[in-house]
């Protein structure tokens, strides 16, 4: 009897362990969670088109959070705080790139491992590296345009390429007002649309918010002569929020305005966009007056698992899966994708967008970027409104910056 037990016991025990080997270990086939912040809209479609690929190769489920501009920077900044952080992969502006290095928010992608070919337009690179440590990559190709309804440039004897100064913008603009039509739409709902969509027109007289030594040049000439004929040209049309400034110019309602390429829809047929050329008076200088509003990407210094984030990143960066965003509104900051004959088929406008990436000014990259936007934009609001004159305007912008920035 003792020996049938011990014969039970011992089969018992065999297929146990049979069972058990023939089972995964617990977890071992569960994907590895990953969460990722990323700027809504064009720019977060184009990231979450590139997903499935990475998460089948890797066994991970990624989590994406979808938030506005100035969600995104506020979520990053306090999820920085955090000894283990939230977020593995995040998605930044270049203009919050001071801010971030110097607080020890990111990680030095270069440490990982990660580093730049030669397909990537280098100038959309300069707000990637701080203090010789890159810390973001370059992934959708923003940069102001000049987006325009074709047939009222067109009433007003224009073609795209003919379009070689502010002058001749304006010429368009009061032919259009006095057909009946609004001439030029800016976006005045807060002051960072503001002061961002005004920086391509005040590039243009070859004026800027600060020098070589980040030091407030608003009360200039050169700046007031940019808001004076500002003032006219927006006199032209009215102000629209970004929805509203896309369906005027796309439907007729109203000429042109500053736009970005990630506002363009594959089905719009009554617009179109052309690099700003950066020449106020015509026969004058150029500027570089395409600003840069790239989406950067980079990886949390906090981040759970940082190789698998770079990894992602990488994968993100690659040249092919970068060229099948396009089709959900990618805008690639690489030539080979800008560039390619078969892309320009059904995207011609790309070449302006490869123009405008290789010619663009980014945003002044200073911590204090935010608070500056809105002293400009709150000072711009007040002129514009009538509340100040120009002078006081620009005055007061000035005093405010020097007191900011010391």
């Amino acid at each position: 009897m003792k020996k049938l037990l011990a014969l039970v016991l011992a089969l018992v025990m065999a297929f146990s362990v049979v069972a058990c080997a023939s089972q995964p270990a617990n977890d071992s086939n569960e994907p590895k969670k990953m969460t990722i912040a990323l700027r809504g809209g064009a720019y977060a479609e184009a990231i979450k088109s590139s997903l499935p690929a990475f998460e089948e190769a890797n066994n991970v489920k990624i989590d994406v959070l979808e938030l506005s501009e100035d969600d995104l920077h506020s979520s990053i900044a306090l999820d920085a705080t955090n000894a283990k952080g939230t977020y593995d992969f995040v998605m930044a502006d270049a203009s919050w790139m001071a801010e971030f290095a110097n607080a020890g928010v990111l990680a030095d992608l270069g440490a990982l491992g990660y580093k730049f070919d030669e397909d990537i337009i280098p100038a959309t690179t300069a707000a990637c590296v701080f203090d010789g440590k890159t810390y973001l990559a370059p992934y959708y190709g923003n940069v102001t345009v000049l987006m325009y309804n074709k047939a009222l440039v067109e009433a007003a004897g224009y073609k795209a390429e003919d379009i070689k100064s502010l002058d001749d913008m304006m010429k368009i603009c009061k032919a259009a007002q006095e057909a009946g039509k609004k001439g030029f739409i800016y976006r005045g709902d807060t002051n960072n649309n503001l002061t961002v969509d005004f920086l391509s027109i005040l590039a243009s007289f070859g004026g800027w918010v600060v020098d070589e030594n980040q030091k407030p040049t608003v009360n200039t000439p050169e700046f007031k002569e940019a808001v004076e004929f500002y003032l006219d040209l927006i006199a032209t049309g009215d102000a629209e929020k970004k929805d509203d400034l896309i369906a005027s110019v796309e439907g007729g309602a109203g000429t042109m305005g500053i736009g970005w390429p990630g506002w363009y829809k594959a089905e719009f047929t009554g617009s179109d966009y052309t690099a700003i050329t950066g020449v106020a008076h015509d026969g004058g200088k150029a500027y570089n007056a395409n600003v840069y509003g790239t989406w950067l990407i980079g990886v949390p210094a906090n981040a759970p698992d940082k190789e698998l984030s770079v990894k992602l990143l990488s994968h993100l960066m690659d040249k092919d899966v970068q060229k099948a965003t396009i089709a959900v509104g990618g805008v690639p900051c690489r030539y080979s994708c800008l560039n390619d004959p078969e892309v320009l088929k059904d995207h011609p406008q790309f070449a302006v967008v490869c123009k405008a990436l290789e010619g663009g000014v980014y945003r002044p990259i200073m911590k204090e970027w935010p608070q500056m936007y809105d002293i400009i934009g709150s000072e711009l609001g007040n002129i514009i409104n009538g509340i100040k004159t120009v002078d006081a305007g620009l005055a007061d912008a000035q005093k405010a910056l020097e007191d900011l920035i010391k």
